[in-house]
């Protein structure tokens, strides 16, 4: 089987999180042929792969969002018909647009980006929304607003679509609307898998968002809306991490029908093996992850601010790759401006011969879907203090009515200082409780989270699909 996976801003650009999943996930499947279908944000990372390939990796496709903005298109005049345009209204308008119809147009009469945002159609659809919507607005300002949603997907449906027998999205967003994309070019089924929710965590960018005016907030969370329902749409099947997951995808408009959820699974032998920390005189705590704001790393350098001053013998290791390199930067002076000590930045480590150094591990976000690395830690018999995001209360206490194992760690409230201090106080002072939690854990991964039983799950919806399809 020749599969295409679709993912966007992680692999093989992105060290840990979805990207170690997708890698160790190729490679788990030697029967197949993969090919990667890649949407980045930019050209200069072309190429720049940050891990070796599989072999069973037989095509690598790129895609930046930032070419829709800098590759010369061939201007074109078109004239729309009236289904055409309609279609064109609804994407637009972050309605439900016939997504067939836009891809005739931009994959089979090769209609050009630059037809659509120079047409008199495109204009006359713009000022109606201007009056009818935002009538107290700069019309230059939904002018723009308007362009940098368009363009991008309309850049991404004129996109040379790599054949395969399935197409599988990790998420929604443009990779669900080029797994759709790719199923009408080949006429072949496509599945999506969400980690997260991917039009929740848009949302919630969004709001935070500096770079969105403030009127326009509430038409960019549409636009997602809009390609989630349209990833959905025509998707086979639909799975995601864990229950609570799946009923959003379900309340969000998926059928229910379409959609199951698979647990993550690890290595569990890998870190099984690892024995405890060594004693040095120092309770040591990890944070694996990327240094991003939806990791809300600057709440946990307050945390461990308050905790510093409660129990001095306490040291923060934060080990990742900088995701976003401004966040990172305010982090690093947020250390000094706090004058705390024993915060360290080590980078992107080797998670095995790291999770050795720790005696627990902590995870701030504010969004999240299974974390691996809450898993990992488990595996290793760390418990983890973690915020009450995605499913990580059910990681913590147990997801199904066989599991007896107790906590594996604390959950708390997320940006909530006070209460991540006094989990991460209290685990540094009961080494007995660390113990307990640690081997619960560890049995809990064990029984539940194994990635054979995770890639099985997965070949056998693959199946499932081709069934339906051939139906």
């Amino acid at each position: 089987m020749r599969i295409c996976v679709i993912l966007e801003g992680c692999y093989p650009y992105v060290t840990g999180g979805v990207s170690t999943w997708m890698h160790q996930y190729i490679q788990a499947m030697p029967q197949h042929e993969f090919v990667i279908w890649a949407i980045g944000a930019s050209s200069k990372d072309k190429g720049k792969f940050k891990y070796k390939l599989p072999e069973n990796v037989v095509e690598v496709q790129e895609v930046f969002l930032n070419d829709a903005l800098t590759k010369q298109f061939r201007k074109q005049k078109y004239h729309f018909s009236r289904e055409e345009f309609s279609e064109f209204h609804a994407m637009i308008n972050c309605g439900r647009p016939k997504w067939e119809t836009l891809f005739a147009m931009c994959q089979e009469k090769r209609v050009s980006s630059l037809a659509f945002l120079t047409s008199q159609e495109y204009l006359d659809i713009l000022v109606r929304l201007c009056e009818e919507e935002y009538p107290y607005t700069a019309f230059a300002d939904l002018f723009h607003t308007v362009r940098s949603m368009m363009l991008p997907v309309l850049y991404l449906l004129q996109s040379e679509v790599p054949k395969a027998d399935i197409y599988h999205s990790v998420a929604t967003g443009y990779a669900g609307l080029l797994a759709r994309l790719g199923s009408y070019v080949h006429h072949v089924p496509y599945m999506i898998t969400e980690h997260g929710i991917y039009t929740r965590e848009r949302e919630e960018e969004i709001i935070r968002a500096d770079w969105v005016l403030p009127a326009f907030k509430r038409f960019w969370v549409r636009f997602f809306y809009m390609l989630s329902a349209g990833a959905y749409e025509k998707a086979s099947v639909v799975t995601s991490l864990f229950r609570r997951a799946m009923e959003t995808q379900i309340e969000m408009g998926c059928q229910a029908e379409k959609c199951r959820y698979i647990v993550n699974g690890i290595h569990w032998e890998r870190f099984g093996k690892i024995p405890l920390k060594k004693e040095n005189g120092y309770v040591d705590i990890g944070a694996i992850l990327r240094i991003a704001p939806i990791k809300d790393v600057k709440t946990m350098i307050y945390a461990f601010y308050e905790l510093k001053q409660r129990f001095p013998r306490a040291r923060l290791w934060i080990c990742g790759p900088e995701d976003d390199r401004g966040y990172a930067l305010e982090c690093y002076n947020l250390v000094k401006q706090l004058g705390v000590e024993d915060i360290y930045f080590p980078g992107s480590v080797n998670v095995l011969e790291w999770m050795e150094k720790f005696d627990f591990t902590i995870l701030t976000s504010i969004s999240e879907g299974q974390p691996l690395s809450i898993l990992e830690s488990f595996a290793a018999g760390r418990p983890c203090v973690a915020t009450d995001v995605g499913c990580c209360k059910e990681l913590f206490q147990g997801m199904h009515e066989k599991d007896s194992f107790g906590p594996a760690g604390l959950c708390v409230p997320p940006m909530h200082r006070q209460a991540i201090c006094s989990a991460m106080e209290y685990l540094c002072t009961d080494q007995e409780a660390r113990y307990q939690m640690g081997i619960a854990g560890k049995k809990r991964v064990a029984t539940f989270f194994r990635h054979d039983e995770m890639i099985k799950n997965y070949l056998q919806a693959y199946d499932e699909v081709f069934r339906q399809w051939q139906a």
